[in-house]
Order: C-alpha cells, then sequence, then structure tokens
C-alpha cells in the first residue's frame, strides 16, 4: 500500500484549497455597496415609478411573498421596494438615492413624456439643470412616497 507522507498530503491539499484561501480575504477585506431599501405605502405604484420613470431593471428577489420588488442599480448593487408604509412621511432633499444617465437633457424629455412635472433645481426654480461645482449636470425629483432622487450626468 503506497501511502503519501503527512507533509505531502498536506502540500497538496494546500494546493487544491490555495484558490480559495486566496479569494476569501480579498472578499472579506474590503467593504462594499450591497443595497439600499425603501419603505412605500403602495409596491405598484413605487415599483411602476421605478421601472417606468427611472428605468431601472427589476430583478428577481427571494421573498415571493408580494411585498418586495428589487432591482439593479448597478453591477452588484440593488434597490430593494418594500411595501408597508403606512403613510407618506416627508424626506429631506439632502437624503437621496442619485442615479448618472448619458444626457440630462434626455432624461428631462423622459420625465415630461411621463407625465413628471414636478423636478429641476435643488431649489425647484427652475426645471433647467444645474451644474453642480464639478461640472457635473443634475436634476431632482420625488417618487410617489417622497424619496428624492437625483439624475445627473456623471461619468465616474
Amino acid at each position: 500500500m503506497n501511502r503519501p507522507s503527512l507533509p505531502r498530503l498536506a502540500a497538496y491539499l494546500l494546493i487544491l484549497a490555495a484558490p480559495v484561501l486566496v479569494a476569501l480575504p480579498a472578499r472579506s477585506q474590503a467593504t462594499h455597496f450591497s443595497h439600499t431599501t425603501i419603505f412605500v405605502t403602495d409596491l405598484q405604484r413605487g415599483a411602476d415609478f421605478y421601472e417606468k420613470v427611472i428605468q431601472l431593471k427589476k430583478i428577481a428577489e427571494p421573498f415571493h411573498d408580494g411585498k418586495h420588488v428589487w432591482f439593479a442599480i448597478g453591477d452588484h448593487a440593488q434597490l430593494h421596494v418594500v411595501s408597508g408604509a403606512k403613510e407618506d412621511i416627508p424626506h429631506d432633499i439632502n437624503i437621496h438615492l442619485a442615479f448618472s444617465v448619458p444626457s440630462v437633457e434626455a432624461f428631462s424629455k423622459h420625465l415630461d413624456e411621463a407625465g413628471i412635472k414636478n423636478y429641476g433645481n435643488w431649489a425647484h426654480s427652475s426645471k433647467a439643470p444645474q451644474l453642480r461645482p464639478d461640472g457635473i449636470k443634475q436634476i431632482y425629483l420625488q417618487d410617489p412616497d417622497g424619496y428624492w432622487i437625483e439624475i445627473n450626468d456623471d461619468k465616474f
């Protein structure tokens, strides 16, 4: 019977485990964004807004309970829209979701075509995009539950 020695067996197991051992520290060392959640009074209304107006893509959600709709908002990031809020509450514009688009002007036209009337600069004194100090154009609007959304043309 030809059995490998214990050191040789350990070396062989280490070679097999090396890809896993290398990958684990890389994944566990960096904090990364996973998802954000908004709590809405009407799930269908909220989901329709994010799908049709903001143009996000729905993705599978594991609950299948009729209370959750998930959207992709990045390569590995999600927006979870969850029903159950009892009332719309005021939200401060300083707390907002931000999405980048190729053209703020084209997106503004899409908003007009979708019947969204209340959007514009930070102060809401104009529908024209405002220019941030770093040269990025932006507009703001609210979803049906009052959550603020920034649309900008940041190219990263």
